[in-house]
């Protein structure tokens, strides 16, 4: 019973620390107040701040740095990507279906994604997704698929909605792109051994873009995103 009882104190605690960074306005990197002050500010304990402080950190709203202070945290989407390789990797009778789940609901933001773009890529911002298409269908060839094919693969995805200006994005991709990876090799999958199909879906895409067919380049991002469901579910099984 005790134990239930302090939870709620330990989170009523995050949430003022979280309003005191809001309404002082501090930014990523700024020194929080001390321990004694934060104290005071709340009227709680030194160990209900500290535990509430290590909740923070946790969630990178904080950042603790021994024998310097606290500190405002960068807010990434860390516990993010840390919660879904452990929600996927924890479904072991369905980690592919908890997979499955992650690449929809990526497959549907860059879905909406691509047609805000569409209409609105440069040319010269075509050249440049021709250009990382053509590196990847080098690598492919060359057999050299290491890191090398799959960041390039985040390269492009990366570089298609660049032009959004939106900071959210990228980060949004890459986290989702993370928990794949690590799920991939936490169970030890191996990359796609027919690269060029992979090559081919990204030309479609690019093709698509430049041919100004919202609709098709739609219909190219999801064969894509088939593809990389298909080839998860036949590694699963052991299907090479």
């Amino acid at each position: 019973m005790r134990r239930m009882s302090e939870e709620p104190r330990t989170s009523r605690i995050q949430r003022q620390v979280v309003q005191l960074i809001l309404d002082r306005r501090l930014t990523a990197g700024a020194p929080l107040p001390t321990e004694a002050e934060l104290m005071e500010a709340l009227g709680v304990s030194r160990n209900s701040v500290r535990e509430a402080l290590k909740a923070l950190q946790a969630l990178d709203i904080v950042e603790i740095r021994h024998g310097y202070g606290t500190y405002v945290g960068k807010a990434s989407l860390t516990p993010l990507v840390d919660g879904l390789t452990f929600r996927t990797l924890a479904r072991h009778d369905d980690d592919t279906g908890a997979l499955a789940e992650i690449l929809q609901v990526r497959e549907v933001l860059e879905e909406g994604l691509i047609r805000r773009v569409a209409a609105t890529l440069t040319e010269a911002e075509l050249d440049n997704l021709e250009g990382v298409v053509a590196r990847m269908e080098s690598a492919g060839g060359t057999g050299r698929m290491g890191s090398t094919f799959p960041d390039l693969d985040r390269e492009f995805h990366e570089a298609l909605y660049a032009s959004l200006g939106n900071a959210l994005v990228p980060q949004l991709l890459a986290a989702f792109w993370t928990v794949f990876r690590r799920v991939s090799g936490a169970r030890g999958w191996t990359d796609d051994p027919t690269p060029e199909i992979t090559v081919r879906r990204h030309r479609d895409i690019v093709t698509a873009l430049r041919a100004r067919d919202v609709e098709g380049a739609q219909r190219a991002m999801a064969v894509h995103f088939r593809g990389i469901e298909a080839r998860a579910a036949e590694e699963s099984r052991g299907v090479g």
